[in-house]
């Protein structure tokens, strides 16, 4: 049976790959294997590796590498210490294909670790951009790494070839996150309030922000002048979602604590919400709200807006349901007028996902299945036929 080894390092990336797991965990001509680090492990951001078991999976192998630092020089740290960490996890799984997906820095190291021992990798998420993250790098790095690709929209694919990937390796699958909702059974209003204890308003709003990665220093402002925005809404509740280990992440926690603080009567905050809880909170707000992909990729599932706030995201593809907004306390609330206006509240039921069906995770466990990847190992750099029509001098 061919070994199939997943990494996972947050809580999202775990929620998208949740699907895939269980399509390879239950093909008897595929065995699973199951690596979590990061995010996972670590009590700052709700030991999370505790819902993968809760959800049955068993994890084969955690790897630390101690997000105590949010500074350049700590990330740099951490991604060191998960090549180490991983390179010795592989040599003792020995898996046949090693499945990473999107853009973080210690799925990066996931990677690496894989590419240096020859094990073909499989990218899911390639060929998006996000402008306003370094993460972006790491991403478009671990397809030059990887064999096989799994993208979630035809674009997508088109920008992986344009990277130098051949095209039969290339698959536009859609986005896993879409089959995650139609899979899952959903928390009812009632169940919900009684889990967070969090009683729902007249308007809700489902907030994440991490940093801007890329510009130095913004992101307390921008989240400020989005605090600052969300203090005067009236019969507004706000269901806030803590950052992910970004430079500059543990700064916008504390944010996060001082405003709940302050605002108990209508404000609740969740180191991590888990996948269930998440989706399940998303199907009953007015808006996700924020930078975060969920609000690009599986807000669109449930005909609710989003306001996406800066650069982070720029760069991807939208929908019609997406309010984008520059990071200042009057374009935020212009869009929040937007949001409640009638004319875009009506146009939300026709909006159609660019993001495919819900069916990515049987295409992909069908590929894993069928592909010859040892024979497939790269060899070459895939040549576009065309010219950029660029004159020197």
């Amino acid at each position: 049976m061919k070994k199939i080894c997943f990494i996972t390092s947050s809580r999202a990336e775990y929620g998208l790959l949740r699907p895939l797991l269980r399509e390879v965990v239950g093909d008897s001509d595929l065995k699973s294997q199951l690596i979590a680090t990061g995010m996972h492990l670590e009590s700052d951001f709700g030991l999370t590796y505790k819902e993968i078991e809760q959800d049955g999976f068993s994890i084969d192998e955690k790897i630390e590498i101690f997000l105590n630092s949010d500074t350049p020089v700590g990330i740099s740290k951490s991604i060191s210490l998960g090549i180490s960490g991983l390179s010795e996890a592989y040599d003792r799984l020995k898996p046949d294909i090693v499945v990473v997906l999107g853009d973080r820095f210690e799925i990066l190291s996931a990677a690496i670790a894989a590419h240096i021992a020859r094990i073909p990798i499989a990218h899911i998420h390639g060929g998006e951009v996000t402008q306003g993250s370094f993460d972006d790098a790491f991403r478009h790095s671990m397809t030059k790494m990887s064999h096989l690709h799994f993208t979630s929209t035809e674009d997508y694919r088109r920008r992986v070839i344009q990277l130098g990937e051949s095209p039969e390796r290339v698959f536009n699958v859609g986005a896993l996150g879409v089959d995650n909702i139609k899979g899952l059974k959903l928390l009812s209003k009632e169940e919900l309030e009684k889990d967070l204890d969090f009683k729902f308003q007249k308007h809700n709003l489902l907030v994440t922000f991490h940093p801007v990665t890329l510009e130095s220093n913004t992101s307390e402002g921008q989240f400020k002048n989005l605090l600052d925005v969300l203090e005067g809404l009236d019969q507004t509740g706000i269901i806030l979602t803590k950052s992910n280990a970004d430079v500059g992440g543990r700064v916008i926690n504390k944010m996060i604590d001082q405003y709940v603080n302050n605002n108990s009567q209508k404000a609740k905050a969740f180191t991590s919400l888990g996948n269930l809880k998440y989706l399940s909170t998303m199907q009953l707000v007015d808006a996700v709200v924020g930078n975060s992909s969920s609000g690009i990729i599986e807000a669109l599932s449930f005909k609710i807006g989003t306001i996406n706030i800066g650069d982070r995201q720029k760069g991807r593809i939208r929908a019609e349901s997406i309010i984008d907004c520059e990071p200042t306390k009057e374009e935020i609330k212009a869009s929040f007028e937007k949001l409640y206006s009638k004319e875009f509240q009506q146009g939300l039921a026709s909006v159609v996902s660019p993001y495919g069906d819900g069916q990515a995770a049987k295409r992909i466990n069908h590929i894993f299945k069928n592909f010859d990847v040892k024979g497939s190992l790269k060899k070459a750099f895939y040549d576009l036929d065309f010219n950029v029509g660029i004159k020197v001098g």
